[in-house]
């Protein structure tokens, strides 16, 4: 750890877990950046997701597996953190995040600073203990709107009460960025199967300009689309938006590739 430079380091899937999605790995990436800007800002102050410039989808990761991180920050101050980062599991790349920006916030909005601080000496010593991370699911959806290979809209719930709102914050809970994105991907290989030939194997390769705009909160009933921007015989490109009570708050798009036969 270089605060506000550059950091490194390992986060071991749990065995256990049934499953576990890039969109986390994406979310570990991310978290070592907070841990670098925020160790800068002496935990007074922390970042939240804004904005990703890009992300590459590599590679998939499985339970039991341990991911290498790394992030390398471009500028870090009072008023944004701005960084790029990677995943690899045993030297293979899995993920890479380019173009990030994260707004710094006042800490004590979001967690107790003394708090923040043991966590950051615990993962600068001997690390979180295995069985801290009991998996997440991300929300199941319900289509409302179909234009069959063009346009899916479907209606998400957030729940009042997950699990993680306990660390994701403890004084404002926030849905996390990375699992709205988990169920937009869901939702636009849905529609990618109905628009590229049938039998191919679909892979979210890339997503681009993914923009938070406002927080998405415990409760929320959110609304999110996907619609075909471009189609080959090999690949979709898919913008991704969601709306809460008529008003976007966040836009994106998504590459949908073709691995061959399925």
């Amino acid at each position: 750890m270089e605060a506000g430079e550059r950091a490194r380091g390992r986060f071991t899937i749990p065995a256990g877990l049934p499953a576990f999605s890039t969109c986390l790995v994406a979310e570990a990436v991310g978290q070592l950046a907070c841990w670098a800007a925020m160790a800068r800002a002496e935990f007074r102050q922390r970042p939240v997701a804004a904005l990703s410039g890009e992300t590459r989808i590599v590679g998939a990761v499985a339970p039991g597996e341990t991911l290498d991180l790394g992030v390398e920050i471009d500028s870090c101050d009072s008023d944004a953190v701005a960084y790029g980062g990677w995943a690899r599991v045993a030297e293979i790349p899995v993920l890479e995040l380019r173009r990030c920006v994260g707004p710094m916030l006042p800490m004590e909005d979001f967690d107790a600073p003394e708090a923040v601080r043991e966590d950051f000496g615990t993962l600068c010593g001997p690390g979180a203990p295995p069985s801290r991370f009991p998996g997440v699911t991300a929300p199941d959806f319900s289509l409302i709107d179909v234009i069959p290979g063009q346009r899916l809209r479907a209606a998400m719930q957030v729940s009042a009460s997950a699990p993680f709102f306990a660390d994701h914050f403890p004084r404002r809970p926030v849905f996390p960025a990375t699992l709205l994105l988990d169920t937009q991907i869901r939702l636009a290989l849905r529609l990618a199967e109905e628009t590229l030939p049938p039998g191919q194997r679909l892979w979210p390769a890339r997503v681009a300009d993914l923009k938070m705009r406002s927080f998405i909160l415990p409760g929320h009933a959110v609304e999110i689309e996907a619609g075909i921007r471009s189609a080959t015989d090999a690949v979709a490109e898919v913008t991704l938006t969601a709306t809460v009570d008529g008003k976007r708050v966040a836009t994106g798009r998504l590459e949908i590739v073709s691995r061959g036969p399925g």
